[in-house]
């Protein structure tokens, strides 16, 4: 029953991680209005499914970080209920954030749940040094390295672009189903069997020229969408195994099996239940356009792809958001008071994680 357990609380921390984190990496797709919400989420799955399953063959040290191996005794790592702890602590952490739509690190998270179970599990005799050197260095620098290389790879496209004498216009976006007209200042849509209704219509920029005889625009689309598919991938790579790691003391069940089954229960939790955070990365840290959001993107994917390979705990949310935010910085369009309430929920996630964690592992050991 306890192995059971372990393994419902596994799935519902991977749904609660596809819900916040899915959308993540085609959040750019969205806000610079290159797809719409469905077909950006259609995107999201596939690819991170994609990775997922690639985590079987190149994310291995991972599972083993995530099992957490080094930080308390190997004793302790092979109980279920100390496992337990930690899927339910990250959880509930995530799922919260999920719905009020903080986008928060599933891997920050996990780092503050392994703490407060192993604490209140082994005392001091938690590796406090080890917690610090091979979890939250990475997580600390992961998003202040990728602004600073999302805004100067983009002022670096930008002097490019210019340089081919692509230009920038702004264009009136309406949903494609409507049929338009202007009255007055404001946008009215006709509507089958007669009648109007208002719509939202926005400016996009657009870039206008060619390159090798293909319209600029959509060469940036296209490889804007591959970007984003980068990232999505990566983030299955990266997340898949950190969630696997908790299921090792299931000597029964095999690493692979338990890869497919967490990558399943991250893409329904996107389905269902990831329109708010995507809202929030989308549109609200800063305005993008398409090569904007190729910047960040670009960059996203290369950093948690390297990171994953060498076993580096990043989170792809404080990349994803760094380099967004670096964007935004660049461009003078970021909305500080957005940021400021993401850091907020960043520095509470720990804490709440490990208070929740540490709960649950003294319940389940007061009543075995």
């Amino acid at each position: 029953m306890i192995l059971v357990l372990l393994f419902l609380a596994a799935a519902f921390l991977a749904y609660s991680n596809g819900a916040n984190d899915n959308f993540k990496g085609v959040a750019t797709l969205f806000g610079s209005g290159t797809l719409d919400y469905k077909k950006a989420i259609t995107w999201a799955t596939i690819t991170t499914l994609s990775g997922s399953i690639a985590a079987i063959f190149l994310a291995s040290t991972l599972v083993k970080n995530f099992s957490g191996k080094g930080l308390v005794p190997d004793s302790l790592i092979q109980s279920p209920t100390f496992a337990i702890s930690i899927a339910l602590g990250a959880a509930i952490t995530v799922f919260l954030a999920t719905k009020i739509g903080m986008p928060i690190s599933t891997t920050h998270s996990l780092v503050g749940a392994l703490f407060g179970s192993g604490v209140v599990a082994v005392g001091s005799s938690f590796n406090f040094a080890k917690l610090g050197s091979a979890f939250l260095w990475p997580l600390i620098i992961s998003p202040l390295m990728a602004a600073v290389v999302s805004l100067i790879v983009y002022l670096f496209f930008r002097q490019v672009r210019k340089a081919v004498g692509i230009e920038k216009e702004s264009v009136l976006a309406v949903p494609a189903e409507l049929t338009p007209q202007m009255e007055t200042a404001k946008m009215v849509a006709a509507i089958p069997g007669g009648g109007t209704k208002s719509i939202e219509a926005r400016y996009i920029e657009k870039y206008q020229g060619e390159f090798i005889g293909i319209s600029a625009q959509k060469i940036l689309d296209f490889f804007h969408f591959i970007s984003a598919g980068v990232v999505s991938f990566a983030r299955g790579l990266n997340d898949t195994p950190k969630i696997v790691g908790l299921l090792v003391v299931i000597n029964a069940l095999d690493i692979k099996y338990g890869m497919i089954a967490v990558a399943l229960a991250m893409a329904i939790g996107g389905i269902l239940n990831a329109k708010k955070v995507g809202e929030m990365m989308s549109k609200k840290i800063t305005p993008m356009n398409s090569g904007q959001g190729f910047t960040a993107n670009l960059v996203t994917g290369l950093l948690v792809t390297t990171a994953s390979i060498h076993g580096m705990p990043v989170s792809t949310t404080h990349v994803s958001v760094g380099s967004i935010f670096g964007i935004g910085t660049a461009t003078k369009k970021a909305d500080i008071k957005v940021v400021r309430k993401i850091l907020l929920s960043w520095l509470m996630t720990l804490p709440i994680a490990a208070t929740i964690a540490g709960l649950v592992y003294f319940i389940l050991g007061f009543i075995s």
